[in-house]
């Protein structure tokens, strides 16, 4: 039988042990906290770390008492003139006395918060989504750096030694300490080789003595400084940076016709935060435009986007009209990396799925990366419609788009484990990028 030995530092005032007995015993209270504060939160912090409180129920740690109705015992309690048999004696700690029994006045213990990290919370909102472990990984994984070039360091690799700034120093030290030139030993032994071919005299012969003597004491001077010493040498400096990615926007496109309900609106936006994962992991900077629509169309904050109602038909090219307005307007295809998630329940305006059909296959699909639409079905009518591609005029229309373009994707939906098939080719392999009118 294999045993298993965790080796990993605990962070500092925590234990890991603990904290992974604690998750899992409060697993189910904090997966519905998690869904709770993504359903209400903004997409951009669905992967922050999150503060999630946590009930005093449930959290109490074992205890051990005596079996009251086993073994034998003898008792000796005292007289009171408190209390008669059959009184309720309330217990230590959750008040007593007078005003005991009024609303408000009975002490108890407040709920305590328990902060999630990133990895953690990631953890409970993919639990339901049944992505594979390959993708949970991905999706966790914090932005990739690349090292840059950061000055320079005293210590580093013999690979990483810039030499230019090494001979900089050596030469300022050499100045520093004088030490002596090769030029002057040049001179020194010149100027004997020269006395050493006249005629020897004693002038000459203490000349070239008081010269050798010089000599000796330059070629001393110069192995005790160095030409180049360990002080000198500097190494390049790489600090990581993150990798330079270009711009990415994403447009969230979703009926708000009374037709959507909150079950609709929760899955749709899980569907969003999904993608928002994806390309938060791909590109440095990412924004987000949230449109609804009606029979009209308009680009709204995430707080409307998702919690305000609208009362009106349904037309939805309306929305791909706006979209269209919006990119041209401030997103130029030449400099965004553009993606779309489109969610509705299916309900279009008689006609207008061919006006959709047109837009995407004359502009849209032209400009994003990846156009995503999903439509949302109730639980009980997934059996039929997952096995037929019959459905309403827009299915229909959006069929014909799916098989024309390689970067549209479209599937229906009931559950939040049906979401993961519509990203499926985008998470495997990133398809390249389009040619652009």
């Amino acid at each position: 039988m294999p045993i298993f030995i965790d080796r990993r530092l605990n962070p500092k005032d925590k234990s890991l042990g603990n904290r992974q007995r604690f998750l899992k015993r409060a697993r189910e209270e904090l997966k519905r906290s998690i869904r709770e504060q993504i359903r209400s939160g903004r997409i951009a912090d669905a992967d922050a770390e999150h503060a999630v409180p946590m009930p005093e129920r449930g959290t109490g740690e074992p205890s051990f008492n005596n079996a009251r109705n086993s073994g034998r015992r003898q008792h000796i309690l005292p007289g009171n003139r408190h209390f008669s048999p059959g009184d309720l004696i309330p217990k230590p700690g959750q008040g007593g006395g007078a005003g005991a029994s009024s609303p408000g006045n009975t002490a108890s213990e407040d709920d305590f918060r328990f902060v999630l990290s990133r990895e953690e919370v990631l953890d409970l909102f993919f639990e339901d989504l049944e992505l594979p472990d390959m993708v949970k990984l991905n999706l966790k994984e914090i932005l990739a750096f690349k090292p840059r070039r950061a000055g320079f360091a005293a210590t580093g690799s013999p690979t990483n030694i810039n030499v230019g700034r090494t001979m900089r120093n050596s030469h300022g030290r050499r100045i520093a300490l004088r030490r002596p030139k090769q030029a002057e030993l040049d001179a020194i032994l010149q100027e004997i080789a020269t006395l050493e071919l006249v005629p020897s005299s004693a002038a000459a012969r203490q000349r070239i003595a008081a010269l050798r003597e010089e000599l000796d004491r330059l070629e001393r001077r110069r192995r005790r400084i160095a030409y180049v010493d360990p002080v000198d040498i500097r190494f390049n400096r790489f600090d990581p940076q993150p990798v330079p990615n270009a711009n990415a926007v994403m447009f969230c496109l979703m009926d708000v016709s009374g037709s959507m309900g909150e079950r609709e609106k929760d899955l749709a936006k899980r569907f969003f935060v999904l993608l928002h994962l994806f390309l938060k992991r791909r590109y440095d900077r990412i924004e987000i435009v949230f449109i609804r629509h009606t029979h009209l169309a308009q680009e709204v904050d995430e707080e409307t986007f998702f919690y305000n109602t609208q009362s009106g038909g349904t037309v939805v090219s309306t929305a791909l009209e706006e979209m269209h307005r919006i990119i041209e307007e401030r997103y130029p295809a030449r400099e965004w990396n553009i993606y779309a998630a489109q969610a509705s329940d299916g309900d279009n305006f008689a006609g207008d799925s061919e006006r959709c059909k047109a837009l995407l296959n004359g502009k849209l699909m032209r400009l994003c990366q990846y156009f995503a639409y999903v439509e949302i079905i109730d639980e009980r009518e997934a059996h039929i419609f997952r096995t037929t591609e019959n459905g309403t005029s827009l299915w229909r229309a959006y069929s014909e788009i799916d098989l024309r373009w390689p970067n549209f994707q479209m599937s229906r939906i009931a559950t939040p484990a049906d979401i993961y098939p519509v990203f499926r080719h985008l998470f495997g392999r990133q398809p390249a990028p389009l040619k652009r009118a």
